[in-house]
């Protein structure tokens, strides 16, 4: 059923009443969530923000006299809160944790995005979780017989303040486990109905009073449990959707509620007084709008986690030999190594025929010297969080998104396509619509005809930017999706855990044999069009790993006033200065404190946090700088150039192995100026 309220609402809105008088207490009060992503508070009603989320939880939680009397709240999620955001590009989800522990959850359900970082990290996350995680579907036979993937609980009973024994089951579906490529090999899926046609009896014979189902399945998927167990569940609390829904099936509540920290919903059951086995459920929608306060606890919270992300995004990741060209005047207009790169790792990384991404997509408006690239780098030239999608479409649509592609050159438009397993020519003095000459995917002419497995932006598969040849069934289309935007991951993840495949010191500790196979092979693809190049030139400052003994450079000193301070080698070896990402222990730890370093109070500040302090100056600069010199290319109509490679002596660092990636002349302009 749709949504019970399209206006969002400060005050609790009934989604559905039982008709039963609420005068008695109730015998169970569940707040339910799923699919939370972001922190912050968006600019459109519901504004959501986990701060106001918190505050409404702790309403219900409250002995306020609205709930005196009342048995115990409890709290379950149906996942996905790992990933993706482009905090979680950082921490690999380990910033969620204390969040949702705080939020008082009781129980969850695996999400698909859960998994996005490996088996490992999902197990090392769960694992400062204070509730359990539950796939009662997915079965791992490397662990044993009968065992989840990643360890999980197949079910769990919990006993109300009150005596009440709840039996809970987690669920997934089948099609969003195909479409995450660093799990286990050899899992063992079984339909949802089936498994809980066997386990629903066994907590029944446990004591179980009343059975929900935690899943995280797509609405017609829980909507077919709900048809096929007829009645045996009570209550199916769904995620993976991101909206707001109800239903009332064979007499069991089908439920989702909302996404992003925007909604949540409160339920009240009651036993029927003629039969005690069966329920009478009311369930209240709750809007996080902005006129609801923050928080103060959670703010703190949220404050102390992003304070600590700032630090992380100052870290090198990789390095690259050669200038990355993100400049608009390139990647809008003509073949960009930054954008072959990204795009074959996209392909790469979900075995996709070819690649189309909008160049748009490209937001840094600049040239990556040679040098350490940092998480900051990363974030801010691929800041977008619609993930990468995969979709089927034909040859006629693929030629049609080129052109309109192509279609407003030489304007400096955000939809110039740049491509992986692709190669195109145009000619931008033809009319708008027949610019586009011919076409090679996979290394042949391009069949009209043939259906091709695509890779690109959700944004494209929405049919922005004149993309309508891209549009997926969903949104009215004829595309298929294969990986939808829900099953997608941001295309600043891909490029942190493909840097995290070349990093040969300090690799991250979770990084397991399922993303070290997944990652291999990619990384030994994409050198075939960019080469590798091994690190160990003359100064390895930011090999140097925590208790290894002082970095090799001083702090950063204070900055003069001479352009020796602004020579390429100057600048890169002050990017060296720092530490590498610290992969291995996760690089954002939340049980520490801040406040405290070896005992003694932390009322200086580091050599390292000086040393960043002048990067964050010099980078500062350099964006006027390049403002300045933009705007005076332009009038004098003067095209800048990208600066020199490096040699391979030349490369400065020891922990990792550095890119070069390169124009292969995929997209060739004929004709025109």
């Amino acid at each position: 059923m749709a949504s019970p309220n399209e206006q969002p609402s400060a005050v609790p809105v009934v989604a559905f009443g039982s008709g039963r008088p609420s005068s008695s207490p109730p015998d169970l009060r569940i707040l339910h969530y799923n699919d939370v992503y972001h922190l912050d508070p968006s600019s459109a009603e519901p504004v959501g923000g986990v701060a106001r989320f918190i505050t409404v939880c702790k309403e219900y939680r409250s002995s306020s006299p609205a709930f005196r009397d009342q048995p115990e709240l409890l709290t379950f999620f149906s996942g996905d809160a790992f990933n993706p955001s482009l905090e979680s590009a950082i921490t690999k989800g380990s910033h969620m944790v204390p969040l949702l522990n705080k939020i008082g959850t009781n129980c969850a359900c695996i999400g698909n995005h859960d998994l996005d970082f490996g088996v490992m990290q999902y197990r090392h996350l769960t694992s400062k979780c204070t509730f359990p995680w539950l796939l009662a579907n997915v079965l791992d036979p490397a662990l044993g017989v009968d065992v989840p993937l990643g360890n999980a609980k197949r079910t769990h009973m919990i006993t109300a303040s009150n005596g009440l024994k709840i039996g809970l089951i987690g669920l997934g579906e089948r099609e969003w486990l195909e479409t995450i490529n660093a799990l286990p090999p050899n899992l063992i899926y079984i339909s949802a109905t089936t498994v809980a046609r066997q386990l629903v009896p066994q907590l029944r014979a446990a004591g179980a009073d009343i059975i929900i189902a935690l899943t995280h399945m797509r609405e017609p998927n829980d909507n077919k449990l709900a048809e096929q167990m007829g009645g045996d569940i009570d209550i199916i609390l769904g995620g993976h959707d991101h909206y707001y829904a109800h239903s009332h099936i064979n007499g069991t509540h089908v439920l989702r509620s909302g996404s992003d920290f925007k909604q949540l919903s409160y339920l009240e059951a009651r036993r029927r007084p003629d039969d005690a086995t069966k329920w009478d459920v009311d369930i209240w929608r709750r809007d996080m709008v902005a006129s609801i306060s923050e928080d103060a606890e959670a703010l703190a919270l949220v404050d102390k986690l992003t304070a600590k992300l700032k630090k992380s995004l100052e870290k090198p990741i990789g390095w690259t030999t050669a200038p990355l060209d993100a400049r608009f005047t390139t990647v809008r207009l003509r073949e960009s190594n930054i954008g072959n790169l990204v795009c074959d790792i996209m392909r790469l990384h979900y075995g996709a025929e070819c690649t189309i991404m909008a160049a748009g997509t490209i937001r840094g408006d600049q040239i990556y010297a040679p040098g350490p690239l940092r998480v900051k780098d990363i974030t801010d030239c691929f800041p977008f969080e619609d993930p990468v999608v995969v979709i089927k479409v034909t040859g006629r649509g693929v030629w049609d998104a080129l052109e309109n592609g192509v279609s407003m050159y030489p304007a400096l438009e955000g939809r110039f396509p740049q491509v992986s397993g692709i190669k195109y020519k145009f000619d931008p003095s033809k009319p708008v619509g027949s610019r586009i000459l011919s076409v090679e995917i996979a290394g042949a002419p391009a069949d009209l005809d043939r259906i091709y497995t695509l890779c690109t932006r959700g944004y494209m598969a929405r049919g922005k930017d004149g993309f309508k040849s891209l549009l997926v069934k969903p949104e009215g289309g004829e595309c298929e999706e294969v990986v939808s935007e829900e099953n997608g991951v941001l295309i600043s993840m891909m490029l942190r855990q493909y840097f995290m495949s070349l990093k040969v010191m300090n690799q991250w500790r979770c990084w397991g044999p399922s993303l070290d196979r997944h990652w291999g092979r990619i990384a030994s693809a994409v050198t075939k069009s960019h080469p590798l190049v091994s690190g160990g030139g003359k100064s390895a400052k930011a090999g140097k790993v925590e208790g290894e003994g002082k970095k090799d450079a001083p702090p950063y000193p204070k900055r003069k006033n001479s352009w020796d301070e602004w020579t390429p080698e100057n600048l890169r070896n002050k990017r060296s200065s720092i530490t590498p990402l610290n992969e291995e222990n996760g690089e954002v730890d939340h049980e520490e404190d801040d406040d405290v370093v070896g005992g003694h109070e932390a009322d200086a500040k580091t050599e390292e946090e000086m040393t960043e302090e002048g990067i964050r100056d010099v980078d500062r600069e350099l964006r006027v700088m390049r403002r300045v010199f933009k705007k005076w290319c332009r009038l004098a109509g003067v095209q800048g150039s990208a600066c020199d490679e490096l040699k391979e002596d030349e490369v400065e660092c020891d922990w990792t192995k550095a890119i070069a990636p390169q124009v292969e002349g995929r997209i060739i302009m004929v004709g025109g100026k």
